[in-house]
């Protein structure tokens, strides 16, 4: 765990301040979670505080409270910029380097004069003025809690607050199944609950809100997956045109790839998206046991995240991509079939 200047930056925000927060470009429940999570205990304090995002965000994440207030950099832009010319500090959320905002929005952020705050769980972090890090927690929403206890504050917690940390944990843990959920995070859920979570509404607003297209698209996507028996490994593919076919819309191929990862023998799922708006192949990686997509992410693929999940992409064809995957595999054959035993 890395936790920088902590004590300076308590004392800085006993004062109110006009605070910008930001998270990562296409954003997912820990994301957003996470930043409205820490705005609605930021504006509790007495701050003025504005939430920034990217791009847009999944449907099944515009209920959250406070998700109305949000400005999209890509369609908000001069209101995104003057709220940055106006705050004091910007927090980062949920993402470990300035690039992760994608170009445009990086370019704003290279040039801010002011200081930046990091509260993230992904490793390898670039160094800011002030940073919580720490890759052994379930979610950065998981982090946003406990910064809210270091700072003497749970009893700020709320309704607003709980439901939006909650909804990031939830989501970012695969629904508490994932190895980096904790004994504390279940003592967390449980605090959030008693703060006014409703889980049973959470978790019915975010995975059971599916279109009739984007079963369409999961049905699709389940027709292109491919078993990779020696390599204990699976991956899906799903190409432009097949997303235009049923209505593809942000968030619709969301949590996909675990169906991969769910198969009997799999240690190592993958999904390869086409995404012709910008010219790549999106790919993300799951894995079981001690195999690190993340290393294998940022070396073959210009990407990175966690042990067992982990984001890339690819500028070849979607046909060249998988190509270059299978041909990397041999050289993991072992590992893949040790993860488990490692």
């Amino acid at each position: 765990m890395v936790l920088n200047r902590f004590e300076e930056l308590r004392t800085y925000l006993s004062s109110p301040r006009n605070i910008v927060v930001i998270g990562h470009k296409n954003p997912d429940g820990d994301a957003l979670g996470s930043t409205l999570g820490l705005k609605h205990y930021l504006d509790k304090k007495g701050h003025t505080t504005q939430v920034l995002m990217p791009n847009e965000y999944p449907d099944f994440l515009h209920w959250l409270p406070g998700s109305e207030t949000v400005y999209r950099f890509d369609r908000q832009n001069n209101q995104s910029v003057k709220s940055l010319n106006r705050s004091e500090i910007v927090f980062l959320l949920d993402f470990n380097a300035l690039h992760r905002v994608g170009s445009d929005m990086q370019n704003t952020l290279e040039a801010y004069p002011n200081d930046f705050a990091l509260i993230d769980h992904h490793q390898q972090p670039d160094d800011f003025s002030y940073m919580y890090s720490d890759t052994s927690m379930s979610s950065t929403c998981e982090m946003v809690y406990n910064f809210i206890t270091m700072m003497g504050d749970e009893d700020l917690l709320d309704e607003n607050i709980a439901t939006c940390l909650y909804t990031g944990i939830m989501t970012d843990t695969g629904s508490f199944r994932f190895r980096s959920t904790t004994s504390k995070t279940h003592r967390i859920i449980a605090n959030l609950i008693d703060a006014g979570a409703k889980n049973d509404r959470i978790h019915s607003n975010v995975f059971d809100a599916n279109s009739y297209n984007r079963l369409l698209l999961l049905g699709q996507a389940l027709s292109n997956l491919q078993i990779l028996p020696e390599y204990n490994t699976a991956f899906i593919t799903l190409s432009q045109e097949e997303k235009r076919k049923f209505n593809y819309e942000k968030g619709d191929t969301e949590g996909v790839v675990n169906y991969a990862l769910s198969l009997k023998g799999i240690v190592f799922a993958v999904i390869f998206i086409e995404d012709e708006e910008q010219g790549i192949i999106k790919i993300s990686f799951r894995s079981k046991g001690s195999f690190s997509v993340n290393q294998f992410a940022r070396k073959y693929f210009n990407g990175g995240g966690h042990d067992n999940a982990a984001g890339g992409r690819s500028e070849e064809s979607l046909e060249d991509t998988i190509k270059a995957f299978k041909a990397l595999l041999p050289t993991y054959e072992n590992e893949l079939k040790n993860s488990y035993n490692a």
